[in-house]
């Protein structure tokens, strides 16, 4: 992944060198796999939705169901970003319209009734998963108006503030070295006098 993320960076920009510890929580790791599945079936959506509609029972449905498919990619594509909240809120609301129109199919005279009976529970269980996302992520990053973030135990630094001003210094000792030797003046210390 470091790799990935050194080849977006300019010239001067400082590369990744090994990464810490995550700071996603549990939410926000849950976030991200529902973004993932809702990427996935959106896919599956507008790639086969005939398919999809004749394993419930309900065809002529094949347009609702690519809409739906871009809406599970929108969906996903927000639940991966920054605005994940959004997201996971967007896909609440999308279950709701997947489970109104599942319901159409469980009629008594549907053959494939207990496939819409599997597809509906699939549901249900996918929209506790969006609850809990969405109530852990609005949690975990929630705060009051105007309140402002502070950090008073980073320093912006990887190894410390000591271990910057020494490199910082060794760049400047060596930089030094490095002109006066250019201009000959390096030569001409070394030198002992007798």
């Amino acid at each position: 992944m470091n790799y990935i993320s050194n080849i977006t960076r300019s010239e001067g920009d400082p590369k990744v060198v090994r990464s810490g510890p995550s700071s996603l929580g549990a939410a926000d790791r849950l976030a991200r796999g529902l973004g993932w599945f809702s990427f996935g079936l959106g896919l599956a959506e507008l790639i086969a939705p005939r398919r999809i509609t004749r394993a419930l029972g309900m065809p002529g449905m094949e347009r609702v169901v690519r809409a739906y498919g871009a809406r599970e990619i929108a969906s996903g594509v927000l639940s991966l970003s920054v605005e994940k909240q959004v997201g996971l809120r967007s896909r609440l609301m999308g279950d709701g319209l997947d489970i109104a129109t599942l319901l159409r199919g469980f009629r008594s005279d549907n053959p494939k009734r207990d496939n819409v009976a599997l597809a509906l529970l699939m549901v249900f269980g996918v929209t506790l998963l969006d609850y809990v996302a969405a109530q852990g992520t609005s949690t975990r990053h929630a705060r009051d108006r105007g309140e402002r973030r502070l950090y008073p135990d980073r320093s912006g630094f990887p190894k410390g503030i000591q271990a910057a001003k020494g490199a910082a210094k060794n760049f400047q000792a060596h930089r030094k070295d490095r002109s006066e030797t250019i201009l000959g003046l390096g030569a001409s210390r070394s030198v002992p006098s007798t």
